[in-house]
């Protein structure tokens, strides 16, 4: 797979060189680029076919041919993070790299038939490489496998707590942009947790309330 843009290309040179096959350039380089680029094999390239393989998406000039195969991952881990049926790439990608830094065990992403993995390590600026992230196909069933596990399941959504009364062992679950949580799943959960608004507003964009919620049952502080 081709991985696009310069923050997410400099991630994966860095952090993963062994999966970089080809590094393509469609930009002038100055010494310092130059010099993090010398133990890997550089093809340069026009802007025409840049912005072909980009589909005329902000590459940078920057592009890394890659050999990566996602792992098949096991349902454990203290904190789980569950996504159902969130579909905007950039709003998976915002969470999954929120929940790679601030340190959910495990992101279970419901409701897509297949994860399109380059444009998820793309918006996740590098992160799904390194998250462990598991597709589901169905959050209810989903959801009887985790209380089968021990977990206490955790919903975002009004008129519930603030903070969660059990921090272990927990999987929170984020509905979709605009409809939130499915009201079957909802029945199904231990508690919700609320983000109260100061200012008359709405709700917050999905991945900003993901990182919020993620800090709430990750950090004591």
């Amino acid at each position: 797979m081709i991985i696009y843009g310069k923050r997410v290309v400099e991630y994966i040179i860095q952090k993963h060189p062994e999966i970089v096959k080809e590094i393509l350039i469609a930009k002038k380089l100055n010494k310092n680029e130059l010099k993090k680029l010398r133990n890997f094999k550089i093809n340069f390239i026009d802007n025409k076919l840049a912005q072909k393989i980009s589909r005329n998406g902000n590459h940078q000039g920057f592009f890394a041919k890659i050999e990566f195969s996602p792992q098949k991952w096991d349902i454990q881990g203290d904190k789980i993070l569950v996504l159902d049926n969130i579909t905007d790439m950039g709003n998976l990608g915002a969470i999954t790299r929120s929940a790679y830094a601030l340190g959910i065990d495990l992101l279970i992403i419901t409701g897509i038939k297949e994860l399109k993995w380059e444009r998820l390590i793309r918006t996740s600026a590098g992160a799904a490489i390194d998250m462990k992230i598991i597709n589901f196909h169905n959050i209810l069933e989903l959801i009887n496998i985790l209380k089968t596990k021990g977990y206490f399941l955790l919903g975002a959504d009004l008129g519930g707590v603030c903070k969660p009364s059990q921090k272990e062992k927990i999987a929170l679950v984020m509905g979709n942009e605009g409809e939130g949580l499915n009201k079957k799943v909802k029945e199904k959960l231990n508690e919700i947790l609320t983000i109260e608004m100061k200012r008359e507003f709405d709700s917050l964009n999905v991945s900003v309330a993901a990182g919020i919620l993620i800090d709430r049952i990750v950090n004591e502080c």
